[in-house]
């Protein structure tokens, strides 16, 4: 009887079928359960603090050893150094919302010491209500360009109507009118250079009534550039 054919594999093959059979090394893997942690405080927050919780889904303990943040805005601790294999921990999170508004994210970086997972990063979307939008944010002119006026909108959003006070440039050179559109409601900058002959940057400052201290100073820029592009 003819005897069955035998299978013969090179010592990288066979390196990799022990793997397969035996299993990869044992390796730390902390996640969150969402890649990025949803938060939405309240306009009227200066400070806002969380809690998430993560979970080391590896095979092996890993420790953190250190918590490093990409913003002054934001710290955070966690409630121990070493998590086991399936062990779920919590942290805290505390951010400065100064005069943030609308939705940006924040990172931390946590270091370990596990070569797989050097670094370990926990995003936070934060969506702060913009209680007063500015459009355009930015009003453009070209350098020797018609110098003509250009309306930027301030419309406030929130429950409670706000008035502007008073505005002021950052420039002599930049000439503004306020109109109001809707009391407490819409208004209109008007902003025209004397000149477009020289560069120049700039913004207007904009004061208000808010009960909420970051929306009691706003900021609508201009800017006289080379090539800029008429709308």
């Amino acid at each position: 009887m003819p005897k069955p054919p035998s299978m013969s594999c090179n010592p990288s093959l066979r390196s990799l079928l022990l793997a397969l059979v035996l299993g990869s090394p044992a390796a730390a893997e902390l996640a969150t359960p969402q890649p990025i942690i949803e938060l939405r405080p309240k306009a009227s927050d200066e400070t806002f603090s969380t809690e998430f919780v993560f979970e080391n889904r590896g095979s092996k303990p890993v420790k953190v050893l250190e918590i490093q943040s990409t913003c002054s805005c934001l710290s955070a601790s966690l409630d121990k150094a070493v998590y086991q294999p399936g062990e779920k921990g919590k942290g805290k999170a505390d951010f400065s919302l100064s005069s943030f508004s609308g939705r940006f994210e924040k990172t931390l970086h946590m270091r370990t010491d596990d070569p797989a997972q050097p670094e370990w990063v926990v995003t936070f979307a934060i969506e702060v209500p913009e209680l007063i939008t500015i459009k355009p944010k930015t009003q453009e002119w070209s350098i020797d360009g018609p110098a003509e006026a250009k309306v930027t909108k301030v419309t406030i959003n929130g429950d409670e109507p706000i008035t502007i006070t008073s505005l002021s440039s950052t420039r002599e050179a930049m000439q503004y009118t306020l109109k109001e559109v809707v009391p407490g409601r819409e208004y209109e900058v008007t902003m025209k250079p004397r000149s477009t002959a020289e560069v120049m940057l700039g913004a207007i400052k904009i004061q208000t009534n808010s009960s909420i201290r970051r929306y009691r100073s706003q900021m609508a820029f201009f800017s006289v550039l080379r090539g800029v592009q008429s709308p």
